[in-house]
């Protein structure tokens, strides 16, 4: 008997490790969060400072009350209940920003590469197919050359014919029965 060594839970684990897709994973995971930085900057840098040509300088100072007048010492509410919608506001324009990068950068360059290695790669089936075609179509030729040669189908020798042609010597009568000579 043979007995099979289980691997250990650290042998495991370490194999989870050295996949490829999770080292892949772990670098995508820094580099959104570098990204992440640039595009806060972004926001921060160029969206508020266009928002406030409207309003105040940060977007993220829009805001309600929505219950009693509100006040706030130290940065803290004291009274009333304050929505904050402008940092709510802040975060959908980071994320839609994002979003856009990510697609127009990243999602649309790698399905149209995608697109154009699935069109080779059936092109290069397609003129495969029409090789094996060809080479079928060749050895039905060749097979059609060589019955031609030997008499046809169906003439005693053919190749692939019977061989047969039709009894055994007697030229029989009409019906195929025997001839009556007696007459």
């Amino acid at each position: 008997m043979s007995e099979e060594k289980k691997p250990g839970v650290l042998e495991g684990f370490k194999t989870f490790l050295l996949r490829g897709n999770v080292i892949d994973l772990a670098v995508a995971v820094v580099i959104g969060a570098a990204f992440t930085n640039i595009v806060n900057s972004v926001v921060k840098g160029v969206i508020n400072p266009l928002v406030g040509a409207f309003g105040t300088q940060d977007l993220e100072q829009y805001t309600s009350c929505l219950k009693g007048p509100c006040s706030s010492k130290d940065g803290e509410v004291t009274s009333g209940i304050l929505i904050m919608w402008g940092t709510v506001l802040s975060a959908a324009l980071s994320f839609v920003i994002t979003a856009a990068v990510v697609y127009f950068l990243m999602v649309l360059p790698m399905s149209k590469y995608l697109a154009k290695m699935e069109a080779r790669r059936k092109a290069k089936e397609g003129v495969q197919e029409t090789l094996e075609i060809s080479e079928l179509e060749v050895l039905k030729e060749i097979r059609d050359a060589l019955l031609a040669q030997h008499g046809g189908p169906g003439s005693a020798g053919a190749v692939g014919g019977s061989g047969d042609s039709g009894g055994s010597g007697d030229s029989g009568g009409p019906s195929g029965g025997p001839v009556d000579t007696s007459k």
